[in-house]
Order: structure tokens, then C-alpha cells, then sequence
């Protein structure tokens, strides 16, 4: 029996459909006694305007590449911005000399072996890349 292209892409596209976004879960090494964060705290670390955790020790965001689809899903679930608004806000910065945008790991493995490495570290990923090193941190 030959399937037609046509309904190949209607196959493909109802599997789509029911095939939700990722999840992105905020992160911390488990060495960081930081459990929750506000929305507010979230996105001045990721926007360069705090640079320490609530309980004074300082904090080092790290983003995944550009091409991470858990790069927007994280920029539009928490900040509130897509990554293009993202990547305005820090040219401007740049531009000006005024700060730099967080280091850039190329992949989920590679943002959990960071974070879990260095207790200032915060970074996000999907809940598949987990493991006893890192915690999840609430986001109010």
C-alpha cells in the first residue's frame, strides 16, 4: 500500500497537534541552597540587572545557543519576552558598554554539566536532562 505525500503531511501534522512544548524547568547545582525565585528576581539575572541570588552569593545565568528550541520556550514561559526581544536588549547593552549577555552552552547536556559544576550557576533545561547535581527552583 503507497501513502500519498498528502496524507503523510496530514499524518505528520496530527501527530504534531498532539505533541506538546517541552518543558523548561529553571535550575540550580544542588549545592545552591536556593529553592524559589520570584518571576521579577528571574528576569533581572537573566537580563543582567542582579547579579546575586537572594541570599547574597553571586549568581552566573547561563543561556543555551540561539538554535535551542528550549531557548525561547524558557525567554517566553518566565520573562515574558521572545528570544529576538532578548537579543535587543542585550545588543543595546553591548553597544553602550554597559554589560554582557550570559555564556552560551550548545546543548541540554552541556547546561547541566555548567549549572551542576558551579554552585552561582542558574540555567534552565528540559526535565529529561536531571539528575541528583541539580534542583529545580520554583518560580513564583
Amino acid at each position: 500500500m503507497r501513502i500519498t505525500m498528502i496524507a503523510w503531511i496530514s499524518l505528520l501534522s496530527l501527530m504534531a497537534g498532539t505533541v506538546r512544548a517541552a518543558e523548561v524547568v529553571v535550575v540550580v547545582s544542588s549545592r545552591n541552597p536556593i529553592e524559589t525565585l520570584s518571576r521579577a528576581q528571574l528576569t533581572d539575572i537573566y537580563l543582567g540587572r542582579l547579579n546575586r541570588f537572594p541570599n547574597g552569593k553571586p549568581v552566573n545565568p547561563v543561556d543555551l545557543s540561539e538554535r535551542s528550541p528550549m531557548r525561547g520556550e524558557f525567554y517566553s514561559r518566565y520573562l515574558g519576552r521572545s528570544p529576538s526581544q532578548i537579543k535587543v536588549h542585550w545588543s543595546r547593552l553591548i553597544f553602550t558598554g554597559r554589560g554582557q549577555p550570559p555564556p552560551t552552552v550548545a546543548s541540554g547536556d552541556a547546561m547541566a554539566e555548567s549549572v551542576a559544576e558551579n554552585p552561582n550557576a542558574i540555567g534552565y533545561l528540559s526535565p529529561e536532562f536531571l539528575d541528583e547535581r541539580l534542583r529545580v527552583v520554583a518560580i513564583d
